[in-house]
Formats: structure tokens, sequence, C-alpha cells
């Protein structure tokens, strides 16, 4: 804790300073996991809800206005009337440490998960890249550190600094969840089924409840892969939830509690207005879980920082075209291509 103590004051502290607005009601947030789900989730359901979602809607304070807008990457171009859209979603298993932003405190949380979603200009594909939450990277008035200490560091702002100048990618909004509340998704779904391997070189979809669900994302000391394996993990819940939603998204009813559930699983930046949400999900509507990649930041192994705390290595030779993919709207193409030395998740997850 010394260092923290001795450390420059925080970039954006007063991003801390939320304004919520709670009701009852439903919400769509179109955040990582959340954009996707009600995006392939269908259009009929979004529209039956929509005059309560803009009292539900819970968000923080701008956390880009302190950021200099110079040192910002320049945003992809626009494809006729419908730009890309990059939003950064933090996850944790701890509502405090990042589900719940007016809990942040300066050196108090750090997360579990870091996720840079994607959603393309024509509207045809989107993608959630996760970048292990230990990467080494550059930390804006702290040197070198581990990716996710720059949220302990100085909250929203400098963790979107943090990943823009990793990246070269411009973030358009910023969403923080917790994955208890993915509990509450998967249950108003009816549960989820995912694939696993049966001890016998084969495999089997299992299904699982939220709880289930949860200790299934929670284990890593069993897995080979270790941390690597739970990002995967993550987003192979993440991808059940969401065909769960296509083969339900005509039981408005379901689609209604589902979405119900999402209000107290997000928290979005200000900028992210109902009309935006709206925007998206029409533009969004022919998007299938076919059309989602779930893949993680290339990464070379782990290692030991000068300080012997242990950490993961980019590969920068793999990380940085597929960013320059990222930031120029050209991600399925650069996949098509690039299909070595990219983890994509699998269809069964260890």
């Amino acid at each position: 804790m010394s260092d923290l103590l001795d450390a420059p004051a925080p970039v954006g502290a007063d991003a801390r300073h939320t304004r919520r607005r709670r009701g009852k009601g439903f919400v769509a947030a179109v955040v990582a996991g959340a954009l996707l789900l009600v995006v392939v989730g269908g259009v009929a359901a979004f529209f039956v809800v929509r005059a309560a979602l803009d009292a539900n809607i819970e968000r923080i304070d701008d956390p880009f206005a302190a950021i200099d807008p110079e040192t910002r990457p320049a945003p992809a171009p626009a494809k006729g009337t419908t730009a890309p859209v990059n939003i950064l979603m933090l996850g944790s298993d701890s509502r405090i440490s990042a589900g719940d932003p007016t809990a942040w405190e300066y050196g108090a949380q750090r997360t579990d998960a870091i996720m840079l979603v994607h959603l393309s200009a024509d509207r045809q594909s989107a993608a959630a890249i996760s970048i292990p939450r230990d990467s080494w990277v550059p930390v804006r008035g702290y040197g070198e550190a581990k990716v996710n200490a720059a949220y302990s560091y100085g909250g929203p702002t400098l963790m979107i600094q943090t990943v823009e100048d990793l990246t070269g990618v411009r973030i358009d909004h910023f969403a923080v969840t917790d994955f208890e509340s993915f509990t509450a998704l998967t249950d108003t779904l009816g549960g989820v089924e995912i694939t696993v391997p049966d001890g016998s070189g084969g495999s089997v979809r299992q299904a699982m409840t939220g709880e289930e669900a949860l200790e299934f994302t929670r284990e890593r000391y069993a897995l080979a892969n270790g941390d690597f394996g739970r990002v995967q993990r993550q987003q192979a819940w993440m991808r059940a939830i969401a065909l769960k939603v296509t083969e339900d998204r005509t039981d408005l009813f379901k689609m209604a509690r589902f979405l119900d559930a999402v209000t107290s699983s997000v928290t979005v930046d200000e900028s992210l207005t109902i009309d935006k949400m709206q925007d998206m999900v029409l533009s969004a509507q022919q998007i299938s879980t076919n059309d989602i990649a779930f893949l993680t930041a290339p990464y070379s192994g782990t290692g030991r920082s000068a300080d012997g705390q242990s950490i993961v290595l980019l590969e920068r030779a793999a990380f940085d075209p597929l960013m320059r993919a990222v930031a120029q709207d050209e991600l399925p193409a650069y996949l098509a291509e690039h299909p070595e030395g990219i983890d994509m998740l699998q269809s069964v997850v260890q």
C-alpha cells in the first residue's frame, strides 16, 4: 500500500461522483455482453419497454471530460450513416469493486475482467476482446503497472486513458458490471447451456443455473491455463446468454424480465443516452450470435515485474495489428486473414 500513498494524485478522480436515477421499470444497457445480448434479442422487447428505460438508467458523470482531446486516438470513419462503436467494459465478481461506481475509492479497487466491445460501422458484426487483468502496461503518471491498477489509481478516466494508450482504439462509452449480477440474467432466461468436455475426449452441453454458471467462471486454480481459462469461461457464459436470448426473442414477457435484470447489473457513462441505445438496437438488429467474435488479447506468457508481481506479457507483434484492425473497423477481415495467433473462444470450453 505504500506505493499508493506515495503515488501522484489520481487522474480523473472526480469521476467517482455519480448521478444515480432509480425507478421501477426496465433498461437495455447497451454495453459489452449486455449490448450484444439486447441487440441479438431483437427490437420488439426493447420498444415494449422503451418508455420506462430513461427513468431507470443508472449513469456515471462524464469520465471523458478530463481527458485532453489531443492525446486521444482518432475515431474510425463512419460508413454511410453509421460509425463504429467501442465500449470499454469492466467486470468483477465483487459488486463493490466494479459493479457499483459510487463505491470507488482511490487505491481500493481493481477489476477482474476488462473487455473492449466493438460494434462495426456496417452493423454486420461485433466483438468482445478480453484484456487480461494482469497485463503489464504503461499507466500515465505511474510508470508500468497491471492494467487493472489504472482503475484503482484513477477511476474510469484513467482506465479509459490507459486502454486507449495501449490499443490505439478510441473509446466511445464506458461501463461497469459485476458477474454476480449475471446470475440474475441467466435465471430470468431459465438457465443456459455451455459445452464442456465430458471426460472421455468428447463434449457435452451442460445446463447451468445462474449460480452454477458463476461458479464455473470463478474457477481458475484447477485450470491448466489459469486466469486465461477463466477469461474464456466468462466469454462462454456471455455467448450462452446471447444464444438463449436469440432463441427466446419472441417471448416479450421473458425479454422484459431479462431487461429488468440488466437494470441492476450495469452502469454506463452519461453520454450513452436512450436515443443512442435505440439507434444501435435498430441498426444492429441483423446481428446474430454467429456474427459475434469473443477473443483474448494476444499474450506471450507470464512473468515477474521488477518488484516481484506476477504479470501477463502481451505479444505486441500480434496485439498491435489486431488493435489497428479494431481502430480502423476492419476486424472481421483481419481475423479471416490471420487465424493463427489469435485466442478465439472455441465451441468447447475447458
